[in-house]
Parts: C-alpha cells; sequence; structure tokens
C-alpha cells in the first residue's frame, strides 16, 4: 500500500558495496511489505543509477539481491587512493561558484584518464540485466566534465541507458570520463553524493545515501530535501555493521556480499519509519 501524492525514491552513490547495501535494503523492506520500487521517480546517483536501472530490469528483488551474493570474480573493482583524492582536494576549496569548481574537478578527471581508455561501459553493461530505459521515471545524474555542468539524464534525453549510468559511475581518477555526444561526463556524485533536489516534485521521498556527507552546505542532502518540500520524507544511512561490512575500499568487489547481507540485516530496523513514509 502506497500513500497519496507523487513519491520519489533517491539512490546515492558508494561505490560496488554501495549498490549491494541498497539492494539488500530495499529487498528486506519489500520483505517486509514495504515495496519502494513502485515510486513515481527514482534518482539515481553513481551507485545509485546501477541499482535504478535493475529496478526497471523486470528481475525482482530477490533476484538482484541474490546476484550480490554470487562470487564477484567477473567484477572489474577499483581503488580511489590516498594520492588521487588529495588531487580533488584543490578543485573543491579554491574560489568560485559550484560549477567552477567542477569543470576543475573535470579537467583532474580527463588529465587522470582518457575517455574509453577503460571499458567501463563493458563492465556497466555486464550489471544490467536491461538496455533500454524503463517505462517509469528513472533520472540518472552526471557532470560535463568540460564546463562543470550538472545534468540529468532521462528517457528523453536520447541517451543509451548503459552510456547514462557507466557516466554516472565514472569516479574522477579512478575511471575514465564517459562520452556522450562529443560531451565526457564524470561521477554526479562529484555534485552531490544522492542529489535529492533532483526529485522535485515529490510529496513522499526515501533516500538511501550509503555516502551521507556531503562536499559543500549548498549540496547536503539536509538543504536539498528542504528544497524539495516533502511532506514526508526518510534518510536511510549505513548503520555501524554496514559501515564495518563495507571496508575502507567501497570499489572491493571482494565485499559486495557482506554488504548486501548487511543492508538486508539493517532494513529489519527500519520498516516502521520508511513505512510511515511511504505510506503517508
Amino acid at each position: 500500500m502506497t500513500g497519496s501524492g507523487p513519491s520519489a525514491l533517491v539512490l546515492g552513490g558508494g561505490g560496488i558495496t554501495g549498490i549491494a547495501w541498497e539492494l539488500g535494503i530495499l529487498h528486506g523492506l519489500a520483505e517486509s511489505g514495504v515495496d519502494l520500487t513502485d515510486a513515481d521517480t527514482v534518482v539515481g546517483t553513481s551507485a545509485g543509477s546501477v541499482v535504478g536501472a535493475q529496478l526497471g530490469s523486470g528481475l525482482s528483488l530477490a533476484d538482484l539481491y541474490a546476484s550480490q551474493l554470487e562470487p564477484a570474480d567477473a567484477e572489474l573493482g577499483g581503488r580511489l587512493s590516498r594520492v588521487a583524492a588529495l588531487k580533488l582536494v584543490p578543485p573543491f576549496v579554491l574560489p568560485g561558484s559550484g560549477r567552477d569548481k567542477l569543470a576543475r574537478v573535470g579537467r583532474v578527471a580527463r588529465a587522470s584518464h582518457e575517455p574509453g581508455s577503460i571499458d567501463r561501459e563493458g563492465v556497466i553493461r555486464s550489471r544490467l540485466p536491461v538496455r533500454d530505459w524503463p517505462e517509469r521515471d528513472l533520472r540518472i545524474t552526471a557532470v560535463d566534465t568540460e564546463s562543470g555542468e550538472f545534468t540529468v539524464f532521462t528517457r528523453d534525453s536520447g541517451v543509451d541507458l548503459v552510456s547514462a549510468v557507466a557516466a554516472s559511475c565514472a569516479v574522477p581518477t579512478v575511471w575514465p570520463p564517459v562520452e556522450i555526444a562529443g560531451r565526457t561526463y564524470m561521477d554526479g556524485g562529484m555534485r552531490s553524493t544522492a542529489n535529492i533536489d533532483v526529485a522535485a516534485g515529490a510529496d513522499r521521498v526515501v533516500v538511501l545515501a550509503p555516502l551521507p556527507r556531503s562536499l559543500s552546505k549548498k549540496t547536503s542532502m539536509q538543504v536539498q530535501m528542504e528544497k524539495v518540500g516533502p511532506r514526508a520524507w526518510s534518510v536511510v544511512t549505513p548503520d555501524a555493521e554496514a559501515l564495518a561490512a563495507f571496508g575502507r575500499n567501497l570499489l572491493d568487489p571482494s565485499k559486495r556480499a557482506v554488504a548486501a547481507e548487511a543492508g538486508l540485516r539493517q532494513a529489519h530496523d527500519l520498516v516502521e519509519q520508511v513505512r510511515g513514509v511511504w505510506e503517508a
């Protein structure tokens, strides 16, 4: 049962472990009678874009969750090293608008990898049991590496779904930017780890945020939620056990199964909290 007014499910970034945790949360909630997959709008950033696309595949949450428990031998892992992470600090701390800062991050991203130098789209394609945009309102976030412009891809953008997801997941210095129609794009999480404000117009909002910290006050989840102004909302973040399951490297495929199990366990403690929003 869902409440009245348009609903939105916002799926934040968080690497390979974030994907697994979000699917664990969603599956656990559905098992307890709270199915968030019937949201009118789904917003996906980075890891959340993978989950958002998977929700339109026709596979059940049980199947999607089970896939996270399988050996991750074919999964291409990565690591945001300390040195690489430090490269991203100056672009954000130097003066300028948010767009200026993101354009500077984009320059770091392009200097670190040539677009297409790693077959990220092939990896994303292997993760997605679907190739076409779903009928639902799916919004996938990314950032133009040259202009710093925040971009939201939808089924009406004329962009291939896999390309949109790959762009949203293109973590600077870890993965190369993704070229789409002559422009190159990087991780939407560079603007905000969840981009809650993309759910504008929703009356009920549930956010799954593996990485709740913001890069600036203007893009904090609190400020963005205030912009949306939903009648009812809930932000779900990893508890201590889930964070321990993630480990220090969110891009480590070997942590996928334990992260999914942590999400499933945590979901059982969230049922009434989330149900109160979804049925409001």
